[in-house]
C-alpha cells in the first residue's frame, strides 16, 4: 500500500516538459514517459509530444526521433494498414527512393543527346551541310553514338589547355635577352621591381563558364574566320581548320600581350603616403 501511494503521489507531481502543465491543469490529458529520463523531463503529454515529433520529422513520418536529453529513440507505432493502403504506401516509398535516381538518369540522358545533337551540327558546319550528312549516313551508327558526344567534350578539354601561360612564362624568362622584342613592344624587356601575385585562372565561376561557352562557340568562329581569311581554299574542312588555327593564334597573341601588360602594371604599382590632415 505504501509503494502504491508513493507511485500515485509521484504521478500527481507530473509536469509536461513541453507545455509545463501538471495533472491539476488538465486531468483528462494522456501522459507518456517515452525515454530514460528521470525527474522533471520524465513525463510529457501525448499530444504535446506528438506536436514536437511532427516538428522534428518535418513531414517525413518515417524519420527517427530521439530524446534531446538522453538520446533514447522514441518508439513510434502506427495502426495496421489495410491491403490497399499497404500497397499504395509501398508504391509511394519506392517512388520516393527511386525518384532521385530516375531524375539523375533523365538528366544524364538529356546531356548525352544534347551532346550528340551538338556533335552532328558541328560535323555539318565544319565539313559542309551536304558532305556532313553523307559522312554520317555512311558511318556506323554505333560509331556515331560514341563519336558525336565526344566532340563537345574534346572542345572543352582543348579549351582548358592554357598554352598562353606557357608562352607567358617563356616570354618573362627570355624577353630581356631579346632586344628585338623591346624595339617592337617598348618596356617589355625591362626588369620589374617585384613579382606580383596572380590569381588562379579557374578561381571563379566566370572563367569556368567562359571556357564552356568559348569551347562550344569555337567551331562557328573557326568557320567564319576560315571564310573571311581563306576564301580561296575550296575544301570546307581545310578552310575551317585554317580558320581555327588562325583564330587561336591571333587570340592567343593578344591574350599574352594583355596579360603581360597587366602583370607589368601590377609590378609597377605603388602605395602612396596617407595625406596629412591640416589642423583646423
Amino acid at each position: 500500500m505504501a509503494e502504491q501511494s508513493a507511485v500515485v503521489m509521484q504521478n500527481l507531481d507530473r509536469s509536461c516538459w513541453v507545455c509545463f502543465a501538471t495533472d491539476e491543469d488538465d486531468r483528462t490529458a494522456e501522459w507518456v514517459r517515452p525515454c530514460r529520463c528521470r525527474g522533471s523531463t520524465k513525463w510529457v503529454h501525448q499530444a504535446c509530444l506528438q506536436r514536437w515529433v511532427d516538428e522534428k520529422q518535418r513531414g517525413n513520418s518515417t524519420a527517427r526521433v530521439a530524446c534531446p536529453q538522453c538520446n533514447a529513440e522514441y518508439l513510434i507505432v502506427f495502426p495496421k494498414l489495410g491491403p490497399v493502403v499497404y500497397v499504395l504506401d509501398l508504391a509511394d516509398r519506392l517512388i520516393s527512393k527511386g525518384g532521385p535516381f530516375a531524375a539523375a538518369g533523365i538528366m544524364v540522358g538529356s546531356i548525352y543527346w544534347t551532346a550528340v545533337t551538338y556533335g552532328a551540327v558541328t560535323v555539318m558546319q565544319v565539313v559542309g551541310h551536304k558532305e556532313g550528312l553523307d559522312v554520317m549516313e555512311r558511318a556506323d551508327p554505333l560509331f556515331l553514338l560514341i563519336g558525336l558526344p565526344t566532340i563537345p567534350v574534346m572542345l572543352i578539354l582543348g579549351k582548358m589547355i592554357r598554352w598562353e601561360d606557357y608562352v607567358l612564362r617563356l616570354w618573362r624568362k627570355y624577353s630581356n635577352k631579346l632586344q628585338i622584342l623591346n624595339s617592337i613592344f617598348p618596356g617589355i624587356g625591362c626588369p620589374v621591381p617585384r613579382i606580383p601575385a596572380e590569381a588562379s585562372p579557374l578561381a571563379d565561376h566566370v572563367s569556368a563558364t567562359r571556357i564552356l561557352c568559348g569551347a562550344l562557340v569555337f567551331p562557328t568562329i573557326a568557320t567564319i574566320v576560315g571564310k573571311l581569311m581563306f576564301s580561296s581554299v575550296n575544301s570546307n574542312l581545310q578552310r575551317t581548320i585554317l580558320g581555327g588555327i588562325a583564330f587561336v593564334a591571333i587570340k592567343g597573341a593578344f591574350k599574352v600581350y594583355f596579360k603581360q601588360q597587366q602583370y607589368l602594371r601590377q609590378a609597377h604599382r605603388k602605395i602612396l603616403n596617407f595625406p596629412e590632415q591640416e589642423e583646423a
